[in-house]
């Protein structure tokens, strides 16, 4: 722990020109973040709000899911005050967790509603009624707020027992989510009784579009998550805080982020919103 201390104070000591670059680099994800992120989540959650989309009943996961990165987005524009008023800082890193716990949490549920279409609709028309939804989205969000508690205490007073718990948790659900996405790949692989002919053909195309969704909706989990992972395991094993690397990271989770959204947008239709006045 002496020798991890002794690495974090060796970084924090750069000389001025790489740490003017390494902050300029974040303000200028922070920006793009907060500029792109909040007219695309917020046109998503009008959408879903006034049931131009599928209704806030089959989107309530990816409606939570808006307003977790909303805030995301918003907690950017926190960390670039931060750097003129520290006393920001607590509150930046507070809502640190909803990044970490509260979007891969609410991307679980969303695989594990595609599941349950795919592989078990029996029991996936059981829990369709909204309050199944409420209830999980109010446990979700009980976890997050619990988790952005502990990135704040645990960040601010240890930063490797912070890593060993931000590792974790996306350790858990990188797995939890390649379960679910794997098995409703090779759900819609195999070929399912139907009707032949021209309805056969159009299910079959069907079941293309949705396999190709998936598919990319997992390596863009993969995109999001694994720089973070190589960053943590490389500060936790070399005991080193290599902040080029958390950069880096941020990068891909902040990119990657906004595929769910205009894959949404597309969907619809609706993408020419986001240039509308």
């Amino acid at each position: 722990m002496n020798n991890l201390t002794v690495n974090f104070t060796s970084a924090a000591s750069m000389n001025s020109t790489t740490q003017l670059s390494l902050n300029i680099m974040d303000i200028v994800v922070y920006g793009f973040n907060l500029l792109v992120g909040l007219p695309t989540h917020c046109c998503v959650i009008w959408l879903i709000v006034t049931g131009k989309g599928s209704g806030v009943a089959l989107e309530f996961f990816n409606l939570n899911l808006s307003v977790c990165e909303l805030a995301t987005c918003l907690n950017c524009l926190f960390f670039i005050l931060s750097n003129w008023f520290p006393s920001i800082s607590p509150l930046a890193i507070f809502f640190v967790g909803l990044g970490i716990t509260g979007r891969p949490l609410f991307q679980c549920m969303i695989s594990v509603e595609r599941y349950l279409a795919v592989v078990h609709p029996v029991t996936f028309l059981k829990f369709k009624p909204l309050r199944y939804k409420v209830i999980c989205s109010i446990a979700v969000w009980i976890i997050t707020f619990g988790s952005c508690s502990v990135c704040m205490i645990t960040m601010l007073a240890n930063l490797y027992t912070y890593t060993w718990f931000f590792l974790m948790q996306l350790l858990l659900y990188i797995s939890i989510q390649l379960f679910f996405c794997l098995t409703v790949l090779r759900a819609l692989k195999q070929s399912g009784p139907g009707e032949k002919g021209r309805e056969k053909e159009e299910e079959n195309q069907v079941k293309r579009r949705a396999f190709y969704l998936i598919l990319i909706i997992t390596v863009n989990m993969f995109v999001i998550y694994l720089p973070f992972i190589i960053a943590a395991l490389f500060t936790l094993v070399a005991q080193m805080f290599i902040q080029v690397l958390w950069n880096i990271g941020f990068v891909f989770f902040a990119l990657a982020g906004f595929l769910q959204p205009v894959l949404y947008l597309h969907r619809f239709g609706k993408l020419s919103c986001l240039c509308s006045p």
